[in-house]
């Protein structure tokens, strides 16, 4: 990124107002909207409700007052892109662009994050909400570049917008310079209770999240199990770790349930911080129409995982998604007392090593990167189980990896449209 976009420069300020100018749209308000007793009752749990969805037709149809906010990422964006209805911006947008200096490798990236804050700006003005907008999966890698979009998203929109941040090594120090400028965060890709023990402790942004219905397919898929439960108990175990970190005098962190596939997982975990459902799981769940007796929190439960009977349920590790012990709580603080201002990504990859925890992050070739790419969401047992065994990589690191790959498959579609209309 240009200097000259650099998030207190003249030049994104400018573009700013250009996204505010976009959508002149009257700012619904919430009272407008219809109660349920339904979801007031869930909401009465403890759980603030999300929808999934970057869909305003689709979220229409479900929207009433107790909802809260709504969560769009690079797939979700790239699906609303797709269907044209932003072709008369983008080149409106690169003319403002080239005329701040962005040169032609710059502009399709910024032309993303316009699209991505019109978008969003869309979606607080229509549902008087707040609405998750995601960095551009280039950045991933690069704390710099990502303190500086958080920045810009976060003067968009103040008292909306929460910024979506990757979980890479990069991203946790971005994440925690954000947070300690007051940006309010929501700390993507996490599929495990350490995971967010380490972000928390890291970064300690507003909220994190845990991927279930990857995890309990990556189980299915693979033969290991039934694919019941796993996804849920690693939820139930992060929010637990996060209120123990809370009552240890740390970070307040809140845990999302994420990846719902269903209207029973909404019903199961009742009770937790936030559920952001997609159409279908909210759906699912006014269905299930269940008796207001029922309608409990649910946050003690742990419910029981069963692994097929040829898993090697601890020679593979496969308890790593609700497993938090001692040694990783000490890599954890050893990478927390990083200076986020001058550390690099390979000072925290160092941190986490010294101390045993080094297959979260794991390191991967040419060849394997292309390989975690090609298996899509859900990675293959068989690529993975020697290196996990050797503690060279980790079931929810390499899930995490291949969640960012299949968002950067979505990026460059939605990239290569905006190169399509300028």
């Amino acid at each position: 990124m240009s200097n000259d976009l650099n998030h207190d420069s003249g030049s994104a300020r400018d573009v700013a107002d250009f996204c505010l100018q976009q959508v002149p749209d009257q700012q619904q308000q919430r009272a407008s909207f219809a109660s349920s007793d339904l979801w007031r009752a869930v909401a009465a749990t403890g759980t603030s409700l999300w929808l999934d969805t970057g869909d305003i037709d689709a979220a229409k149809e479900l929207w009433v007052r107790e909802f809260v906010a709504l969560t769009t990422n690079n797939t979700l964006l790239n699906k609303e892109v797709q269907k044209g209805i932003y072709d008369e911006l983008v080149p409106s947008a690169a003319r403002i662009l080239r005329d701040k200096g962005v040169d032609k490798d710059g502009l399709v990236q910024e032309v993303a994050f316009v699209l991505n804050a019109v978008h969003g700006l869309k979606l607080v003005k229509t549902f008087d909400a707040d609405v998750s907008v995601e960095l551009h999966t280039a950045l991933s890698n690069d704390a710099e570049a990502s303190y500086q979009y958080g920045k810009r998203f976060h003067a968009i929109c103040p008292d909306r917008f929460i910024v979506k941040v990757p979980l890479t090594p990069a991203g946790l120090l971005a994440a925690r310079r954000l947070s300690d400028d007051g940006v309010r965060l929501n700390f993507t890709l996490g599929f495990s209770a350490r995971q967010n023990w380490l972000i928390a402790a890291v970064a300690r942004p507003t909220w994190v999240n845990v991927f279930m219905g990857r995890i309990n397919a990556f189980l299915s898929d693979n033969g290991l199990g039934d694919g019941k439960n796993a996804g849920e108990k690693a939820t139930l175990a992060s929010q637990r770790g996060l209120r123990r970190i809370r009552n240890q005098g740390g970070a307040h962190v809140r845990q999302i349930g994420a990846s719902m596939r269903n209207g029973g997982q909404v019903a199961d975990l009742l009770g937790l911080d936030v559920f952001t459902m997609p159409i279908g799981a909210a759906e699912g769940f006014v269905d299930l129409a269940p008796e207001a007796a029922a309608i409990v929190d649910k946050t003690g439960d742990d419910p029981a995982v069963e692994f097929a009977p040829s898993a090697d349920v601890m020679g593979d590790k496969l308890t790593c998604f609700w497993d938090i012990d001692s040694h990783f709580e000490t890599a954890a603080a050893d990478a927390a007392g990083l200076d986020p201002k001058t550390a690099t990504a390979e000072d925290v990859l160092k941190a986490l090593a010294d101390n045993g925890a080094g297959d979260i992050f794991p390191q991967f070739s040419v060849e394997e990167a292309a390989r975690v790419a090609a298996e899509g969401k859900i990675p293959a047992y068989s690529s993975w189980r020697e290196r996990v065994r050797a503690g060279t990589c980790s079931w929810d690191g390499t899930l995490t990896a291949a969640a960012l790959a299949s968002f950067s498959k979505d990026q460059d579609a939605l990239d290569d449209r905006v190169r399509g209309l300028l």
